[in-house]
């Protein structure tokens, strides 16, 4: 039974139990912040051995349309939230019938295919690189077209470079159609990049936005390498990465934490996507902010006030996927630990992959050169992209 307080003013006070949507790093992460604030999480996520669930009070060993586990958590949570945009859209829909759900349906079910994003962000007026859908092999279009070269990415369930080609010409993209067994896809414009940066917010129900600095990201084989906070790029360049990012929340009516990734060009921002959760380059808050992403998602979920979302150090934050394991072998983490300003995070996942996340460090400091030179010998300690 929800607290008559919970109705009246929708302020959730710990303990009280909260649900989470997805048991990946993302949501692990969640119930670190949300246990140091005193709240009970449940998580709902399919796998036995999920991060999150690990450490949960309670994990929903479940489909995410499991109704019996979908009305535990409906009776039990006085709030949910999603770690992943691939939660089914009519899933926070159910939830929201009998409990706070944040962010909505609607803004998750934008996020989640490609086709209504990109959609969204041209008609709310945000500048996106030029793209096609296509729905048949008819929609491809002809050689010469100015669209190539391109990326063909399909509308759903593509992240991490997944589901994504880039091609030349019609011919290369009617392979690549093909490849994809003809899904829905966006054919986008392959631009000259002189860089990638993004933003990560959280926007609570009475619209007030705390946004975190703008941060430069590089990319290996399609997943997030290195993320360098602040950006080194213009001020101009990351006040309206800034400026955008809140617009497209406002225009969602997001109420959440929210990543939103650009792609510079000159002096050109290009909205790329939208990630309705926390984000991988937002990982640095964790160590160099007052206030972290996932402690932001709390407050939200639970209708706090928004904390600071200063930063207080430089940071170079690293993913370390499972190619460090060499031969099987764990990397040396000692060598991690022995540099003083080094952050080390592990998610806690049963078998190491290639490319699959196992974790990130940061290294953190004042002097950004001192940072950048620590995170470069610590990649080479650790295997990371050699």
């Amino acid at each position: 039974m929800k607290s008559v307080e919970v109705k009246k003013t929708g302020v959730i006070n710990p303990p009280a139990m909260l649900g989470m949507l997805g048991g990946g790093q993302l949501g692990r992460f969640f119930v670190i912040a949300a246990h140091e604030m005193g709240y009970q999480v449940t998580v709902l996520d399919p796998d036995q051995n999920s991060p999150a669930g690990n450490i949960a009070d309670v994990h929903l060993c479940a489909n995410y349309d499991d109704a019996h586990a979908l009305k535990q958590m409906a009776d039990t949570c006085q709030a949910v939230t999603t770690e992943f945009e691939n939660v089914p859209a009519t899933t926070l829909e159910q939830l929201a019938q009998a409990t706070t759900v944040h962010p909505s349906a609607q803004s998750v079910a934008i996020a989640q295919n490609r086709v209504l994003e990109k959609n969204f962000i041209r008609d709310a007026g945000l500048p996106v690189a030029p793209f096609v859908v296509i729905q048949q092999v008819a929609d491809l279009p002809a050689d010469g077209d100015a669209i190539y070269p391109a990326i063909l990415k399909v509308a759903r369930f593509g992240y991490d470079g997944k589901g994504q080609a880039r091609v030349k010409n019609q011919a290369e993209a009617l392979a690549a159609f093909a490849s994809f067994k003809q899904e829905v896809c966006v054919l986008e414009h392959m631009l000259l990049l002189d860089l990638e940066v993004s933003v990560v917010l959280a926007r609570d129900v009475h619209g007030n936005i705390a946004a975190f600095p703008t941060a430069e990201n590089s990319h290996l084989n399609g997943i997030l390498d290195v993320s360098i906070v602040p950006a080194r790029c213009s001020e101009v360049i990351k006040a309206n990465a800034q400026e955008l990012a809140k617009k497209l929340a406002k225009e969602l009516n997001y109420v959440g934490v929210l990543g939103v990734e650009f792609f510079v060009v000159g002096t050109q921002l290009l909205v790329n996507e939208i990630a309705p959760r926390p984000h991988n380059s937002g990982h640095y808050t964790i160590d160099a902010c007052v206030t972290n992403q996932f402690e932001q998602q709390v407050r939200v979920t639970a209708g706090l006030p928004l904390g600071d979302a200063h930063l207080h150090s430089e940071a170079v934050m690293v993913n370390i996927l499972g190619d460090s394991w060499v031969d099987g072998k764990n990397p040396d983490w000692h060598k991690a630990f022995a540099h003083p300003n080094l952050k080390l995070h592990l998610y806690g996942k049963h078998e190491p992959r290639k490319a699959r996340k196992m974790g990130h460090f940061t290294v953190i400091g004042k002097d950004k050169e001192a940072v950048l030179n620590v995170a470069r010998i610590a990649r080479g300690e650790l295997h990371i992209g050699v």
